[in-house]
């Protein structure tokens, strides 16, 4: 039986051609590689599949293992890789600087972190026109929270269920999700609220989101009216009422979540939020580590999706294509609260890093990627979901651009999550196809589709064959 699938597997999922050839394999062996894995890296650091994959190479949005076999990456190094592995504009432009000046930290002024600064904040609408350049997302969202505090001279910060800002001990108290948080103190000054999740929330229906694909859930808005938008206000208002102080300090949301599995809040709500929360006198801090640099498609930050001005965003990931940076954007007024004492970052902005940040942002100009996101993503979602369609299992289809989650549930009426063994088979059997996808939300239950921003039409054709062959596999299996 299985060996009929097989057969007609390699007949049905054709691999689109690449005339990229990857250097020979030169390293350790494998069971070396595992040994020194196992005695020698932290165990914390898990690893992806039940055979984990040994990858050599990467070009653009292929990726190379250690026996040369090719995969499709739809998961960008977890949406890092925004332009494409190696990608050539941004490989020389670091060899370039590489040979010039790596290092001299920002006590003294040279060329590329003003050029950057000047180029990245050019993005931004008015007021947002000051960088303060980091290493790491979760990096960025610590001071994110710390500028909020020392601005408004208030303690207090809301997040939403479900949100993922990083694991610092700082972030960890925003970050809102069981399997990262451990069980030391953390999140003092931080508030969870309700999660306006149109799937999987109390409410929700088939018009309330800013997606190509809307949710198999009846909808009972009226024309010009959101019923679930207002029903989670009211959540959002009763936090407010109940567990924070009459001032706060700010409210943190990713435009979309990330981590939790593309999940996508009613049309308005983040502008009824944020006008909530500056009544308090806080600060509204938009998370686009995931969402930022064009994921989106309709626009270049996520947040511009939503019709709202933060007053600080943070922002990492694919800002470097797999460089560790990352980054603060707000206003003179809010950056020059960090300024009355010494707030210092030696790698930050670093030549090296802006010039990788620089070519990251040629390229997404130069090959129009923000618009494939649109176009490609766009089409990707709709070929979803026709599996939705197709099969009970597939419980949602949703995001936005290159920004996309595919819930797997037990049936679409309960909207039980699929048991992990069930969804580990079929993303084993993607990845034995040749195509590696992420993993997210709350049980592990959604799919995370974040490819390099340079996938093709005829890569999503070859992709969704390769789910559907998996979930037919997988019907098979359950009969």
């Amino acid at each position: 039986r299985q060996q009929k699938w097989k057969s007609s597997v390699s007949t049905q999922a054709k691999m689109p051609p690449c005339d990229f050839v990857p250097e020979k394999y030169e390293s350790y062996p494998y069971e070396h590689m595992q040994k020194i894995r196992e005695q020698n890296i932290a165990p914390s650091l898990r690893t992806y599949y039940k055979k984990p994959l040994l990858l050599h190479q990467g070009h653009m949005q292929w990726l190379f293992d250690h026996e040369g076999r090719r995969y499709l990456d739809l998961f960008a190094g977890i949406v890092t890789v925004s332009v494409g592995h190696c990608h050539p504009k941004v490989t020389m432009a670091t060899q370039k600087q590489l040979a010039r000046l790596w290092h001299t930290t920002n006590i003294y002024m040279y060329p590329a972190i003003h050029e950057y600064a000047e180029k990245l904040t050019s993005l931004f609408p008015d007021p947002l026109k000051v960088v303060y350049l980091t290493n790491s997302g979760s990096e960025a969202n610590d001071l994110a929270m710390f500028m909020a505090r020392l601005h408004t001279r208030n303690f207090d910060i809301i997040c939403l269920r479900g949100g993922y800002h990083g694991g610092s001990p700082y972030t960890l108290g925003l970050t809102s999700l069981t399997p990262y948080k451990h069980g030391v103190a953390n999140g003092f000054g931080c508030t969870t609220t309700m999660l306006p999740d149109v799937f999987r929330g109390p409410w929700g229906g088939s018009h309330c989101r800013d997606s190509p694909v809307q949710t198999v859930r009846k909808c009972s808005c009226t024309e010009g009216a959101c019923h679930a938008k207002d029903q989670y206000i009211e959540q959002f208002k009763d936090t407010l009422n109940t567990s924070v102080p009459k001032t706060i300090a700010g409210f943190i949301a990713e435009p979309m979540q990330g981590v939790n599995g593309a999940v996508q809040y009613p049309r308005n709500f983040l502008k009824e939020a944020y006008q909530l929360i500056r009544e308090r006198g806080g600060l509204c801090i938009s998370d686009e580590v995931q969402t930022g640099f064009g994921r989106t498609g309709s626009h270049f930050w996520g947040f511009q999706t939503h019709g709202v001005v933060p007053d600080i965003v943070t922002l990492a990931k694919g800002i470097g294509n797999g460089f560790p940076m990352a980054a603060v954007v707000t206003t003179k007024e809010i950056s020059s609260s960090l300024a009355q004492n010494l707030h210092f970052n030696t790698f930050g902005g670093n030549p090296l890093a802006c010039a990788v940040g620089a070519a990251v942002l040629d390229a997404i100009e130069e090959d129009s990627l923000q618009k494939n996101s649109e176009d490609v993503g766009t089409y990707m979602l709709l070929e979803l979901a026709k599996l939705r369609d197709k099969f009970e299992i597939v419980g949602d289809v949703r995001g936005k651009g290159l920004m996309i989650g595919v819930e797997m549930v037990t049936d679409k009426d309960s909207r039980r999550p699929l048991p992990a063994e069930e969804i580990n088979q079929i993303w084993e059997d993607c990845k034995d196809m040749g195509v590696l996808i992420g993993r997210g939300g709350l049980y592990s239950q959604t799919f995370r589709i974040k490819p390099p921003m340079c996938i093709t039409k005829r890569d999503v054709d070859f992709a969704v064959e390769v789910f559907h062959t998996a979930l037919q596999r997988h019907m098979e299996r359950a009969a």
